[in-house]
């Protein structure tokens, strides 16, 4: 499944400001920087793809892995805030 950048950074956008209240600050640093990542990883997968160095299937595990990788920088940082001193 292909989404256009700006459908993937306005989704993006809306779901960390419908979030945002309850994220600690590492949960929102580290889910930021992994959907940056992601979103380089997604681009330059979609510009191999469309240069037919690699398959569709080959673009979207590319495109997989580097959410996954953002999902779990993003549980990092919510662990980090659970474990960090109250203040």
């Amino acid at each position: 499944m292909k989404f256009n950048k700006l459908t993937l950074v306005a989704s993006a956008a809306a779901l960390s400001l419908g979030v945002a209240a309850c994220d600690g600050a590492n949960e929102n640093a580290m889910e930021d920087a992994g959907e940056q990542q992601a979103e380089v990883v997604n681009e330059q997968a979609e510009a191999m793809e469309d240069a037919g160095q690699i398959t569709d299937a080959q673009e979207d595990a590319m495109t997989d892995a580097a959410e996954d990788q953002a999902d779990a920088m993003e549980e990092q940082g919510e662990a980090m805030d659970e474990t960090a001193p109250a203040e």
